[in-house]
C-alpha cells in the first residue's frame, strides 16, 4: 500500500453533493457550506473564485480547483458580480436576504443554474463531513489548489461528468467512487509536482527504509508494533529507524501508527455492524477503552460521539435531499 492509497483507502465520500451548474453572466454564488473539501471543475467557459479575504483566482475550461473549508468563498463570472445565491450548510440555497431563488432552477438530474445551456458549466463535488476525507490529507493540502488543464490528464473528470445526469439504482455509490478517484488523481498530481512541499508520509517513498516502515504500519495496523520490531523488519537499528522516520515523516513511528489506527477506526466505526470493541481489535488496540482513549486524544471526541455526529449529518443530508 503506497502513501496515497493508504491515506484514502478508508475515508471516502458518502452521498457526496454533486451538481453541474450552467450559468449565463452575470452570475455569482457565495459558498458558505463550510464543507471540509470541495472539488470544482470547469466543463465549459470560464469562472473565477475568491476566498473571503483573498485574491481572485481564474479557472478556464478543463481546470480543477480544490477548496478547503470552513472558509467561505465566491464563485462567479467576475469578482465584482454581487452574489445572487448563498449556499449554506447541508447545501441549503437562498438569496442574500434569505428568500427563495427565482432566477435559479433545475434543468434535470443534478443540473441547476440560470440557463439550461449557459456559457459556463461548472461541476462541483463536495465532501460534506470530516471523516470522508482524512484529516491528514486536509492538513497537507493548501487552502486552495488549482490544477490547470495542461498540467494533468485524467479520464475520470469526463466519466464523472457523464455519469452525473443518470438516475440509476446505486448511482450515488458510483458517483461517490468517481469523485474519490478524481480527488486521488488530483492529489497525487499536486504532490508529484511539489515534492518539497509534500507531507512527510508522501516523501517517505524516497527513503527505502522509511517507505518500508510506513508500508508495514499501514498494511498491518493490528500488529503489536514497537520501534524495535519495526526496526528488525526494516533491518536497521532502532536509533537509525527512529531518526530517519522522524526526519522524513515529521513524527515518530509510534505517533504515526496511532494516527493511522484512529483514521481507520473513524471510518470503520460508521459501519452499523461494527462495535467499538470489534474496531479496536481490527486496528490494534487491546480493548475498547484503549481505542477510545487514543481516539479522543487524537480527534477530541470519543468513537461513539464521532459515529453519532456522522450519522446525524448523513440523516440531515438525506432529509434535505
Amino acid at each position: 500500500m503506497d502513501a496515497i492509497a493508504g491515506l484514502l483507502d478508508g475515508p471516502r465520500a458518502r452521498r457526496a453533493f454533486l451538481l453541474r451548474c450552467t450559468m449565463d453572466p452575470p452570475w455569482a454564488l457565495h459558498i458558505r457550506d463550510e464543507a471540509p473539501l470541495t472539488l470544482v471543475a470547469v466543463l465549459r467557459g470560464q469562472a473565477c473564485f475568491v476566498v473571503d479575504g483573498g485574491e481572485p483566482g481564474r479557472l478556464d475550461r478543463g481546470d480543477v480547483a480544490i477548496l478547503l473549508g470552513p472558509d467561505h468563498y465566491l464563485f462567479a463570472d467576475d469578482p465584482a458580480t454581487p452574489p445572487q445565491a448563498i449556499i449554506h450548510p447541508d447545501q441549503r440555497c437562498t438569496t442574500p436576504d434569505g428568500q427563495e431563488i427565482p432566477q435559479m432552477r433545475s434543468f434535470g438530474v443534478r443540473r441547476w443554474g440560470n440557463a439550461a445551456d449557459g456559457a459556463t458549466e461548472v461541476l462541483t463535488g463536495t465532501y460534506n463531513a470530516e471523516g470522508e476525507v482524512s484529516r491528514r490529507l486536509l492538513d497537507a493540502l493548501p487552502s486552495r489548489l488549482v490544477l490547470r488543464r495542461d498540467e494533468w490528464q485524467t479520464p475520470v473528470l469526463g466519466l464523472l461528468a457523464a455519469e452525473m445526469p443518470r438516475d440509476e439504482v446505486g448511482q450515488d455509490a458510483v458517483l461517490d467512487r468517481l469523485l474519490d478517484l478524481l480527488l486521488i488523481d488530483a492529489v497525487r498530481t499536486h504532490f508529484s509536482r511539489a515534492e518539497l512541499a509534500a507531507p512527510g508520509w508522501y516523501r517517505a517513498r524516497r527513503d527505502p527504509v522509511v517507505a518500508q516502515a510506513v508500508r508495514l504500519l499501514q498494511e498491518s495496523p493490528a500488529e503489536p508494533w514497537t520501534v524495535g520490531t519495526l526496526a528488525r523488519q526494516t533491518r536497521v537499528s532502532r536509533a537509525t529507524l527512529a531518526r530517519r522516520f522522524a526526519d522524513v515523516v515529521g513524527q515518530p513511528p509510534m505517533e504515526f501508527l496511532t494516527q493511522w489506527r484512529v483514521t481507520l477506526a473513524a471510518d470503520l466505526i460508521l459501519d452499523p455492524a461494527e462495535t467499538v470493541a470489534s474496531v479496536a481489535r481490527a486496528v490494534g488496540y487491546s480493548s475498547p477503552y484503549a481505542l477510545s482513549a487514543a481516539f479522543k486524544r487524537v480527534r477530541g471526541v470519543s468513537p461513539h460521539q464521532h459515529r453519532t455526529a456522522q450519522r446525524e449529518s448523513i440523516a440531515q443530508r438525506e432529509r434535505v435531499a
